[in-house]
C-alpha cells in the first residue's frame, strides 16, 4: 500500500504541476548534455497527459511509459486480489522476459532518435 500511495502521490504532483511549462522540472541529463533522447524522455509529459485522461498525448510523449503505467496497474490489482484472499503474490520474471524488456527499451531509445522514428519522440 505504501508503494501505491507513493505512486499515487507522484502522479498527483505531476498532474498538478505541468511539465510542459519550463522551470518546474530538471532537463534529462542525457538529453541536456548530448541531445539524445533516453527511453524515459517525455515520461513526465506522458504522466501529466495520462492523469488528465489524454491518452493520445500520453502515448505521443512516451509510449513506453504508458505501457509501464498499465503494467504497474495490472500487477498491483493482481497483488491486491491475492492480498484480499490471503494468498501470497510473488511475481517472477524469467531472465528471458527481463532481457527482452531491456532490449525493447534500447530499441525504443534508438528508434526514437532516428529520423524515421520521430513519431516516438516527445
Amino acid at each position: 500500500m505504501v508503494t501505491f500511495a507513493g505512486v499515487a502521490a507522484a502522479f498527483a504532483y505531476v498532474g498538478s504541476v505541468d511539465p510542459n511549462e519550463p522551470g518546474h522540472y530538471p532537463v534529462c541529463p542525457l538529453y541536456g548534455v548530448t541531445g539524445v533522447l533516453c527511453p524515459g524522455c517525455g515520461g513526465l509529459r506522458s504522466a501529466h497527459a495520462f492523469v488528465h485522461g489524454d491518452l493520445a498525448t500520453a502515448l505521443g510523449a512516451n509510449a513506453a511509459a504508458v505501457a509501464g503505467y498499465l503494467v504497474f496497474a495490472v500487477v498491483w490489482v493482481i497483488w491486491l486480489v491475492h492480498a484480499v484472499r490471503g494468498r501470497p503474490f510473488r511475481p517472477r520474471v524469467s531472465p528471458l522476459v527481463g532481457w527482452s524488456i531491456g532490449a525493447l527499451a534500447v530499441i525504443f531509445a534508438v528508434v526514437r532518435n532516428l529520423p524515421f522514428g520521430s513519431a516516438l519522440a516527445p
